[in-house]
């Protein structure tokens, strides 16, 4: 999280965090960095009155995101190590068990095992007993993170990745905390930030699959209006590793 003066911003896993916290950090007079993806939850006291900024993504790009990411690492998180079978596993294989943990007791027993037991302040920095919160919730995994991350939701102004450059000034704005003119120049200007390389959402869905995303991602997709085909979210230049033909 980034902590000024006027107010605070929330990093939400692989959706932009990275490059607005840099921005901030170089333009925001006073800004600091506290840990890093930590919830609304673990604010100082001192800012728990300010206002919250954060970012949202499509769901199914996040997804995408996620698995190209960690896919690529010499050494990925404990969560994917564990739904991917070391990276064996399909991505919507890997995928469909992501969004079954607020499903299934058993897979989700063996994630909160292999995550650590409190905040590390590293790589997903989730503890097992708080991922334990998405247990009989029926939500996706990046639903149950956007709830993790912001809590309630007075006070907290979100923003879309995809609109990113004016979303973000426009919602600074409406809470009294204008963007300075150096970080809006930054937000429209600037090269992303730890982008991952992957296809097109709609090449990497089956329509099993994209449903899936559709039921268990409904409050993040119906709120901010994402779909699976008009999607921003790739470049077609990484491909996935394709599911088996039969069953």
């Amino acid at each position: 999280m980034i902590v000024t003066p006027r107010f605070v911003f929330l990093h939400l896993h692989k959706s932009g965090g990275t490059f607005v916290n840099e921005g901030l950090l170089r333009h925001e007079p006073g800004a600091r960095q506290l840990g890093y993806h930590l919830p609304r939850s673990l604010l100082p006291e001192a800012s728990r009155r300010l206002p919250v900024f954060g970012l949202v993504r499509n769901p199914f790009a996040f997804y995408l995101s996620w698995y190209a990411f960690q896919g690529a690492r010499e050494q990925p998180n404990a969560l994917f190590r564990v739904l991917s079978d070391d990276g064996a596993a399909t991505f919507a294989t890997t995928i469909r068990r992501l969004l079954a943990l607020g499903e299934d007791d058993v897979l989700l027993d063996r994630v909160i095992a292999a995550l650590p037991e409190v905040y590390t302040n590293h790589g997903l920095n989730l503890p097992g007993p708080a991922l334990a919160a998405i247990r009989g919730t029926g939500l996706g995994f990046y639903s149950f993170l956007y709830r993790h991350m912001y809590g309630a939701e007075n006070n907290i102004h979100v923003a879309r990745l995809e609109r990113l450059a004016t979303e973000l000034p426009a919602a600074m704005a409406r809470a009294a905390a204008p963007a300075p003119l150096s970080l809006t120049a930054w937000l429209r200007e600037a090269a992303p930030r730890n982008a991952s390389r992957h296809i097109a959402p709609c090449d990497a869905y089956d329509p099993a699959l994209a449903a899936l995303v559709m039921r268990h991602e409904a409050p993040i997709i119906r709120r901010f209006g994402y779909a699976l085909h008009g999607s921003s979210a790739a470049a077609p230049v990484r491909a996935l590793r394709a599911a088996p033909t039969s069953t």
